[in-house]
């Protein structure tokens, strides 16, 4: 498994080089017995090579831009880069011009010497959390290929990407849940910042309010080493905080509630380790989580924003993915008054829950309380899917709807299926978030 620090140390002790880890990347790609061509809908193949070549010799010159030099990453779909088109997962903008410069979260990648592997796939526009794409295809989940799993979305490609060591990092976008659930299901983890710490330009939005730029990788370190080129800061290693004494809540109500029994055993199993460990586990109704109905209500932002950015083609609506363009058409209804008492709700309810979040190091609970469905299953009727996309995302919109950052990190058995446990907590926790959870993985991933 790929990780930041071992490929770090691969590199400076000469064990590796970055053309290596470039090919290593490509050829699973390539594949044809892997997801690589349903993962990918595009490959820098021959800019890869050449940039690796360049952090290759850079290395050799003592020169060492970042801890993630040389390491290839992938990019969702939605992100610009400079000459290139931004599909965003959809054939409707495939005859768009090239953009004209990188959105800055890339080009902070490409400062820090990141090698760009290729675009990864997506639901069209980013708009739903099953993972389906039917433009492009689905890439299958991980576990259960032979079933054909969906890979949750709508970082779908990211995901699968991730899973199958196709990069060391896959950059991923989250409005509700769409870097977590995805990397829930596909047992990677997946890291949502505040969103305010990373620039959103030049990545195609679906909600101005909630969409938010992050990592897929493999561990809490990895994202965390990402996050800190994403968002301009100085690299640092986490402060090493022992699992014993940390002060964790876990949430009574709705997100705990009808859990897919392997999900319940996952995530009672993660509780009783924490426990053994010396964790403080602290169980407590939060009533605010339990009124997702009212935050979400037609859409809620995403609804409504959605369709401002959606109504310039919507005589075109038929190009689109048919289950795309009804999400976009049920924000067409959201009045103005409606839209400023959604303000005024979120105002109230991220109060209530930094008050309540502000003696624990962070929340705890199930990323998803379903897991991966056949894609058969899935796409079976709009019934299905709306299911489906309303069971996988059904957890995670509590943190989007908070401004708050949020970890999913597996917690299942090895060999079983997927299950990932959401570390959590308001806007700008984000380092005790990510320590905790750094201290949360060392006790799961810990032989009994």
């Amino acid at each position: 498994m790929w990780t930041v620090a071992g490929l770090a140390r691969d590199l400076a002790e000469g064990r590796t080089t970055s053309r290596k880890l470039v090919e290593e990347a490509l050829a699973r790609i390539a594949d044809p017995a892997g997801e690589g061509s349903r993962a990918f809908l595009k490959v820098y193949a021959d800019d890869a090579r050449a940039e690796a070549e360049h952090s290759d010799r850079l290395r050799r010159s003592g020169i060492v831009r970042s801890p993630v030099e040389g390491l290839p990453v992938s990019l969702k779909d939605l992100y610009d880069v400079a000459g290139d088109v931004t599909r965003a997962g959809s054939r409707l903008l495939a005859d768009a011009p090239p953009a004209k410069q990188d959105a800055p979260a890339v080009a902070r990648l490409r400062a820090a010497g990141a090698v760009l592997i290729g675009r990864t796939n997506m639901v069209e526009f980013a708009f739903g959390a099953v993972g389906l794409n039917p433009h492009y295809g689905t890439p299958k989940n991980p576990w259960d290929r032979k079933t054909g799993r969906v890979p949750g979305g709508s970082s779908s490609g990211a995901a699968v990407a991730q899973a199958d060591g196709m990069a060391v990092m896959s950059l991923g976008s989250d409005t509700r849940g769409s870097i977590r659930q995805p990397a829930a299901l596909c047992g990677v983890v997946g890291w949502k910042p505040t969103q305010r710490r990373v620039p959103r330009d030049g990545a195609f939005p679906l909600s101005y309010t909630l969409d938010t730029v992050g990592p897929l990788a493999n561990s809490v370190d990895c994202c965390a080493a990402y996050d800190a080129v994403l968002a301009a800061e100085p690299w640092a290693p986490l402060p090493e905080v022992p699992a014993r004494g940390l002060r964790l809540l876990v949430p009574q109500g709705a997100l705990l509630e009808d859990l897919a029994p392997e999900v319940a055993r996952a995530f009672e199993t993660a509780l009783k380790k924490l426990a053994a460990a010396g964790a403080a586990l602290h169980e407590r109704a939060v009533p605010a989580f339990d009124r997702q109905a009212e935050y979400f209500k037609g859409g809620g932002f995403a609804g409504a924003e959605a369709y401002a950015i959606h109504r310039r083609w919507e005589k075109r609506l038929a190009e689109y993915d048919p289950r795309v363009a009804k999400r976009v058409l049920f924000g067409k209804d959201i009045g103005v008054a409606d839209y400023i008492d959604l303000g005024l709700l979120r105002a109230e309810y991220i109060r209530t829950v930094e008050a309540l979040a502000a003696p624990f190091d962070a929340m705890l609970m199930p990323t998803s309380p379903a897991l991966a469905p056949g894609i058969a299953e899935a796409d079976a009727s709009d019934e299905a899917y709306f299911h489906w996309n309303f069971r996988i995302l059904r957890n995670v919109g509590v943190v989007n709807f908070l401004d708050g950052c949020a970890l999913s990190l597996p917690c299942h058995a090895p060999g079983s299926a997927p299950v990932g446990l959401s570390v959590f907590g308001p806007a700008l926790s984000d380092r005790r978030v990510l320590a905790a959870a750094s201290a949360i993985e060392g006790v799961l991933r810990a032989r009994d």
